[in-house]
């Protein structure tokens, strides 16, 4: 590929890593990172305007007007700049204080045009989304009435029968009270109501296949003769509605784009657009100098059979969803609408007799791909040349779209990359060896191969099945061996974790022990797993891991608590081996990873590898060469390529099932159901696409009641009441163990990261001290108050008698409950990343236990990680007010950590309760100095663990615990 002018230049300096270009005339010097910019820039060229150039205030996301793209400034007075925008920024800096600062791809740069395609003049506001009025609900006559339909249809799912219950309820009840008019008379007009929508309105469309090729005169397979209908929506207008949708305007990338620490120059990849897929299909796209200006929409696909049913009928079902790389990783995790069914695949089936035949097989595979090469084909003519498409935000832009990655478990990419099964569809290692450092297959060489080679030699060398055509070899730019996307669930989760190393396990127990002593460590590590303390949203396996049917989210739990279970019954090596696999699973599953993570991940990889040869040379495995573990070592590789892995997993996808694929099912009658889930589908997608177009005009602000209230308040104030109103009154009380005499209501009040929650009483200290059995109590909040009053005085200057330090006797308000919120982004979390979390400190948890939660406290902001940090276990929390100000605090017992550095062995800190001389170490402190919830397990050691022993007891009978850093990936980031 050659390339000439400006963009050979620029092309050829980013692949030597030299990423900011000097903009002035007849200057080609080239600068890595800012900072040689900044100092070129003040030696060589003293900084004046342009005449025509606009100015910093102009352009708010450009550091400088000298970090704009040097092409061709032509005439500044015109009002189309052409596509090679010389005020497009190449670099531009992002995040809180320019932490990080983005380079864009100068040629593919999303320009805004109008809808002819002419570029507009750089600061034209886009038109208004929708020229409808702000009262305008049609098709339905109301609020009232949209919301009624949204909730019995989307949220309730109700049935047909019980809508036509419910409303005739209403209407008997509103004739009762004088009324004549109800809101739909059925449910055949709410549906039709819903069915009016133009909204979101893509229709279903069918086309059958069937096989053509030679039929024997004898013995007929019926796969032979039979057709096979398949389902699916124009893909191109899907996408097309997501780049339209204002709900998500602001999360969407435009531009490829590589984003770095301003800091260090370090790079970082988190959105699919960040990695280098996207970069290189926009150099191949910019080639055509049409193209310029364009934004690059890259589809991505998913796929994986589902069973709704195992009792009645047709329960599998395939369906093929489709989103787009330049969504946010965050909005496709949560689908929003940026995940969406576009199909459902054919099913061949046959007798026994044929099912196993190689003609059945072969035409089960080519079907999938010609399917999926039919339902695409639309897409096909805006790939090489753009299309006018309207954004989020408003505006018009050119488009090209592309085939993206495709997320399949790896049955599924057997079956995408044409390969033997046990092979790998990324790399060329041969199946007897897949950890062999091999080269990567393409599309180019595989053509070659099958070109070259015979049948048994593509089957026996190389994994190929030369009978099969992939359906990317249909569209340009497009190869099914670079676009296989990682899959966490299936590989990591599911495949190399529980299939493999939970299993290998009992497997090494087994061969050690016998059957009999094997059983009962087995049974010991069940009692362990089910004795550890309760967490947050940790999943309780009360009867240890042995059931029949396993999820991704049990596997998910299971990780988090598995590796000290299994210590003290297994080699040092086996410990180390789970301790590699899991930082490499919860490196490779953070929302941001950058170029030490990446170091990080092969370090834990190589240190895995090390430590797993104790399964072979115990004869536990005879061999590694495992397809979904060998996949481990391609995750740097796609990391680069396509951005964080947990914006392409296939959990996405399986999470799509339920509200696509097994909720709409069970709303149809079962019989003949694929249509009326069809039907579903398309209502759900226009009431979901109507609920965006009433939020963005700002019509469903508040409650369907408060805005009832709200224009009933506007005529109120123009007329004299008719009515009266009475308040609303909720009387709910809690009794107190502290003083049961004294009831209160429930109480929530914000303080600082905590939210305390559940007020029980309000009582005095000495009341509280007799129930925590602290009788010093009084004494340790005297010591906060000190602490709190002379913050940053001399310690000679604080009072240090008894009676001269602050006092407080006052009432006190108890709580057993707080909500501390942080930024997570990597855990399953709300807008812009935040996790909230509830720490307990019920007496009696759930009517039966006492249950105190321990908690991260930090005890010096300065040092990052667990040394800055300590251990405290929450007794209570109270708040009081003294001198005007109010003190949230809480009553702790303190840990000391083990060492100075985490366990070796299984690289979590470890820590012990702390005393002072023969007393537990209590102390008050302020909530703000409290971080997040902390989970310790105990370090069980050698010995059975008692069958008596259970959740709420470990904390006060064992003296050594883990801090468990796998509760969550939060807590994996911050414990170290």
């Amino acid at each position: 590929m050659s390339q000439t002018g400006s963009q050979g230049s620029y092309l050829r300096h980013q692949a030597s890593g030299l990423c900011i270009p000097c903009t002035k005339p007849g200057c080609n010097r080239w600068f890595k990172n800012r900072s040689g910019y900044t100092q070129h820039m003040n030696a060589k060229h003293p900084i004046f305007l342009h005449p025509h150039a606009v100015t910093q205030a102009s352009v708010p996301c450009s550091p400088s007007p000298a970090l704009s793209f040097d092409l061709d400034f032509g005439d500044a007075n015109d009002t189309d700049l052409g596509p090679e925008d010389p005020l497009q920024p190449t670099a531009q800096f992002v995040g809180p204080g320019d932490r990080l600062y983005r380079n864009y791809h100068p040629l593919l740069s999303a320009r805004p045009c109008d809808r002819e395609g002419n570029f507009l003049p750089r600061g034209t506001p886009p038109p208004p989304l929708s020229d409808k009025a702000s009262d305008d609900w049609t098709p339905y006559k109301s609020r009232v009435e949209f919301e009624l339909a949204d909730y019995l249809f989307t949220k309730n799912q109700t049935p047909m029968h019980s809508i036509d219950q419910l409303l005739n309820i209403w209407a008997a009840s509103l004739i009762e009270g004088g009324s004549k008019t109800t809101l739909f008379p059925d449910h055949r007009a709410l549906y039709k109501t819903i069915d009016d929508t133009p909204l979101g309105d893509i229709k279903w469309q069918s086309f059958s296949v069937k096989y053509t090729g030679e039929i024997p005169e004898q013995g007929v397979a019926p796969w032979m003769t039979d057709t096979y209908d398949v389902w699916f929506r124009d893909p191109r207008n899907v996408v097309n509605n997501m780049l339209s949708n204002p709900d998500y305007a602001m999360e969407i990338d435009l531009q490829p784009y590589r984003e770095y620490a301003t800091e260090n120059d370090e790079r970082q990849w988190q959105d699919f657009m960040s990695g280098d897929w996207a970069w290189s299909q926009a150099d191949k796209i910019s080639e055509d100098p049409d193209t310029h200006g364009s934004a690059f929409v890259p589809v991505i696909l998913g796929s994986d059979k589902t069973t709704v049913s195992v009792a009645t009928g047709q329960n599998d079902y395939y369906p093929l969803y489709a989103s787009i790389g330049n969504v946010q990783n965050t909005v496709r995790r949560a689908h929003r609408n940026a995940v969406a069914v576009v199909g459902f695949l054919a099913m061949p089936k046959t007798t026994k007799q044929h099912a196993e035949t190689p003609g059945f097989r072969s035409f089960r595979r080519q079907i999938f791909h010609s399917s999926l090469s039919f339902i695409l084909k639309n897409l096909k003519p805006g790939m090489t040349k753009p299309e006018i498409v309207c954004f989020g935000d408003g505006h018009y832009r050119r488009v090209i779209y592309g085939l993206g990655p495709y997320i399949a478990d790896y049955e599924e990419q057997v079956l995408l990359a044409c390969i033997v099964r046990n092979w790998c569809a990324k790399c060329l290692s041969h199946s007897d060896d897949l950890d062999e450092i091999s080269l990567l297959r393409s599309r180019t060489h595989a053509d070659a191969l099958i070109e070259e080679c015979d049948f048994d030699t593509l089957w026996k060398e190389y994994g190929l099945i030369n009978v099969l055509v992939p359906f990317t070899n249909d569209f340009p730019r497009a190869d099914i061996h670079e676009l296989l996307a990682p899959d966490l669930l299936h590989q990591i989760i599911k495949g190399a974790y529980k299939d493999h190393l939970v299993t290998w396990v009992e497997k090494y127990l087994l061969r050690t022990h016998g059957k009999m002593q094997a059983n009962i460590i087995l049974d010991d590590i069940d009692r362990r797993i089910a004795a550890v303390p309760p967490f947050p949203g940790l999943r309780r396996f009360p009867q240890g891991r042995h059931f029949k049917q396993w999820t991704g989210d049990d596997s998910k739990a299971l990780m988090k608590v598995y590796l000290p279970a299994i210590e003290g019954h297994v080699p040092l090596d086996v410990v180390r081996a789970f301790r590699a696999f899991l930082e490499f699973c919860y490196l490779v599953r953070r929302n941001v990873i950058t170029e030490k993570s990446l170091g990080e991940i092969q370090d834990a990889l190589t240190r895995f590898h090390h430590y797993r040869e104790i399964f072979k040379t115990t004869g536990t495995v005879l061999t590694f060469s495992l397809p979904r573990q060998h996949a481990m070592s391609h995750y740097i590789y796609l990391i680069r390529l396509f951005g964080a892995p947990n914006g392409l997993c296939s959990s996405i996808t399986e999470s799509k099932h339920i509200k696509a694929v097994k909720e709409p099912w069970r709303r149809s009658s079962r019989y003949k159901a694929l249509g009326q889930m069809l039907l579903t589908n398309q209502r759900l997608d226009k009431l979901a696409a109507s609920r965006v177009d009433f939020r963005t005009r700002g019509m469903l602000s508040g409650t369907c009641l408060s805005s009832i209230l709200a224009a009933l308040d506007s005529v109120r104030s123009l007329h004299k009441p008719m009515w009266k109103s009475r308040p609303m009154q909720i009387n709910t009380t809690l009794s107190c163990p502290v003083c049961p005499e004294a009831p209160a209501p429930v109480y929530s009040t914000r303080m600082s990261a905590l939210t305390l929650r559940i007020l029980m009483c309000q009582c005095r200290i000495p009341a509280l001290a007799n129930e925590l059995h602290i009788p010093d109590l009084a004494e340790l909040v005297q010591q906060f108050l000190t602490e709190q009053l002379y913050p940053n005085k001399d310690p000679t200057q604080i009072p240090t008698g008894i009676m001269d330090r602050p006092r407080y006797d006052g009432r006190i308000r108890v709580f057993h409950s707080a909500a501390s919120t942080f930024f997570a982004p990597s855990d399953l979390s709300g807008t812009g990343g935040m996790k909230r979390e509830h720490i307990r400190v019920s007496p009696r948890w759930r009517n039966e236990y006492a249950r105190k939660d321990c908690v991260f406290v930090i005890t010096d902001p300065n040092v990052p990680g667990m040394r800055g940090m300590d251990i405290a276990q929450v007794l209570t929390f109270f708040s009081f007010r003294l001198r005007g100000v109010r003190y949230p605090c809480a009553v702790v017992r303190w840990f000391n950590r083990i060492g100075d550095t985490p366990d070796e062995d299984t690289g979590m800190w470890m820590v012990s309760p702390s005393f002072n001389g023969n007393h537990a170490h209590y102390a008050v402190i302020h909530v703000e100095a409290i971080f997040r919830s902390a989970h310790l397990i105990p370090v069980y050691g050698t010995e059975l663990l008692p069958s008596l022993v259970k959740s709420h007891h470990v904390l006060d009978i064992f003296t050594l615990f883990y801090v468990n850093k796998y509760a969550d990936h939060h807590a994996f980031e911050i414990a170290w």
